[in-house]
């Protein structure tokens, strides 16, 4: 392996795991990656694929400059949701909110860094006036403060925003319900079905290909721009009914009070429900902030998996 080194936090993981499958197709790179873990069935099987499999954990900022060493890129991002299901969301936003600094810190020392990508979400405080500050936006908000304090790192800096996963409906606050009686699946809200909805599709594959053409491109997307992912836009009622019509079933989206959605899924319900309220309230902009957004015409991402083969064979 001789190729430019690219670092991937969380190369076990979702969005990790996506970049890593896009960037080992081409040579030109040799593929680092990081994960907790390197004797888990996962970290073997990426190197029998041909990856550098090492040691690092998000909460041990030595431990990243020692991964980072030698990297001409590195693709970073932190998981909200592991510490809120054991904490809660202010604790959780602490804790990534610390995650993502050490990540930040660790890029800045690394000697020949050229690019990196920080795997974020919009300003929701800002967005909203301070109506909907959304837990999992927050932290990473906090990140890109710090991020933006370092002039040095956020010249090398693309700001990566993921938009919503075809996956997303395995959250039990989207998992559509099926109801024997009626013979069809109900979702439950506490939005409108016309709130718009930016979707990256199948994150598994899609996310990597974005991430490709990111890293390919580097001219375009540092200096802090931002890259904004999403395959199409639907609506929360048209991404239900999509996935009812590929699995050939019947889907109703219902609309129930705050206050009964929060009873259902407590803390969880709260965490995801501000977001929805976020995007019905801030609409076509809840996808827009502070610097130049990167669309993926500009980069000419080609062979994403639409929302609607996102769905097939897609369980929950």
């Amino acid at each position: 392996m001789t190729g430019k080194i690219i670092s991937v936090v969380g190369a076990t993981g979702a969005q990790g795991g996506s970049v890593v499958d896009a960037l080992l197709k081409d040579s030109s790179y040799t593929i680092r990656a990081l994960t907790r873990n390197t004797n888990s069935e996962k970290a073997k099987a990426l190197i029998a694929r041909g990856a550098q499999v090492v040691q690092a954990d998000v909460n041990d900022l030595p431990s990243l400059i020692e991964a980072f060493k030698g990297s001409y890129a590195v693709y970073a991002v932190t998981d909200f949701f592991e510490p809120f299901s054991k904490h809660g969301a202010e604790k959780a936003v602490e804790i990534e909110t610390i995650q993502g600094t050490n990540l930040a810190k660790a890029a800045a020392a690394t000697t020949g860094l050229q690019h990196y990508i920080w795997s974020t979400l919009p300003d929701s405080i800002n967005l909203s006036g301070g109506k909907y500050p959304v837990p999992h936006f927050v932290a990473k908000n906090h990140v890109d403060n710090y991020i933006r304090s370092q002039p040095e790192l956020l010249a090398k800096t693309t700001f990566f925003w993921i938009t919503f996963y075809a996956q997303n409906f395995s959250f039990p606050m989207f998992t559509p319900i099926y109801v024997p009686n009626a013979d069809k699946y109900i979702q439950l809200a506490i939005t409108s079905p016309n709130v718009p909805i930016k979707t990256i599709g199948n994150a598994r594959i899609n996310i990597g290909i974005f991430a490709k053409a990111v890293f390919d491109q580097p001219e375009k997307t540092r200096k802090g721009k931002y890259v904004l992912a999403y395959v199409e836009d639907t609506t929360i009622g048209a991404m239900l009914q999509t996935w009812a019509k590929v699995g050939g079933k019947t889907a109703e989206y219902v609309e129930i009070d705050e206050q009964s959605y929060n009873a259902i899924w407590p803390g969880w319900a709260e965490e995801i429900g501000v977001m929805m309220k976020l995007w019905e309230e801030a609409a076509e902009k809840s996808w827009t902030g502070k610097g130049q957004i990167i669309s993926k015409e500009e980069l000419g991402v080609t062979g994403l998996v639409s929302l609607k083969e996102s769905y097939v064979g897609l369980e929950f």
